[in-house]
């Protein structure tokens, strides 16, 4: 498991304590080797982003040791420790507490437009130290999208069957399948509908089908529904199936595997959720939010 940010101030500092410049590149390599990560543990990519978890905390932790006084950059990308980290180093292991102690990091964590609103050494130290700011940000992220997911699964068991049909072949659509045709996917009559409750076109030229069975269920669906679906399949010399469920499916639901070439995929309704919020379906662009880092191949003379 890769540490806490806030664990990396001191690998950091001691392996620009032989006095030399390094690169974050040596930093990072140093670090490793200071946890002793696994490959895969330093391969740990932080959600949403092609940044490994390692390589995050260090640019981080970098930016808050400099800001403190106890390293500092002498060209782009190449660092070296201050008197002033050396001797901290010798104090002991290095913490938000310790960089709560110098102004110039309070000046710079507080970014306050107010002289009111700037924090305080114990604002500081009480905050979240474990996360880097790009971190922080991703975990609401995710909050959010948890949060508008639970909306959407709510307003979903509102709607009427016949609604819900016609959604989950709009999510389908939506995802890329039948291209963008018209008539890429369709509702079946809802009454005698023989199990199948939508057909989507899996190519522009509609050479193969996919079936859709969606139930908008409280309860867990179990395998005698999923063997039903595969019934109303076969019956119409399908091959491929999804089941859709605002619910969720038993263990013996997802164990089952027809026979033949029959596929049939499960999806419920958190994942169905997640789906029409990737994919812009019952939902609408609030706020947009643009996360720029430096470009140093800009900056190279």
């Amino acid at each position: 498991m890769v540490p806490k940010f806030d664990s990396f101030f001191t690998p950091y500092l001691k392996c620009l304590s032989d006095g030399n410049i390094h690169k974050n590149k040596d930093i990072i390599e140093y670090a490793i080797k200071y946890f002793g990560l696994t490959e895969e543990e330093a391969q740990e990519k932080i959600a949403n982003q092609s940044q490994t978890q390692v390589y995050n905390r260090i640019l981080w932790a970098g930016t808050y040791l400099r800001k403190a006084g106890l390293a500092e950059k002498v060209l782009n990308g190449q660092y070296k420790i201050t008197e002033e980290g050396l001797k901290r180093l010798k104090g002991g292991e290095v913490t938000l507490k310790t960089l709560a102690e110098y102004p110039s990091f309070v000046a710079f964590y507080g970014r306050a437009p107010k002289e009111s609103a700037k924090p305080t050494k114990k604002d500081i130290v009480a905050d979240e130290a474990a996360k880097t700011p790009v971190e922080v940000l991703e975990e609401a992220y995710s909050q959010i999208n948890n949060q508008l997911a639970n909306e959407v699964l709510s307003s979903l068991m509102d709607v009427s069957p016949q609604k819900f049909e016609q959604i989950v072949v709009d999510v389908l659509v939506a995802m890329g399948y039948g291209g963008s045709l018209e008539d890429a996917g369709t509702v079946t009559a809802y009454v005698k509908d023989d199990g199948i409750d939508g057909v989507i076109k899996e190519d522009k030229l509609g050479l193969d089908k996919i079936y859709v069975q969606a139930k908008r269920w409280s309860n867990c669906v179990g395998q005698p529904e999923i063997q039903k679906f595969v019934g109303a399949l076969v019956g119409q010399g399908a091959k491929k199936g999804v089941f859709i469920t605002t619910s969720y499916f038993s263990k013996e639901a997802h164990q089952f595997q027809p026979k033949g070439d029959v596929k049939v995929v499960l999806i419920d309704g958190q994942e169905l959720a997640n789906y029409m919020i990737e994919y812009n379906v019952g939902v609408s662009l609030k706020q947009s939010y643009m996360v720029k880092r430096i470009d140093t191949d800009y900056f190279e003379e």
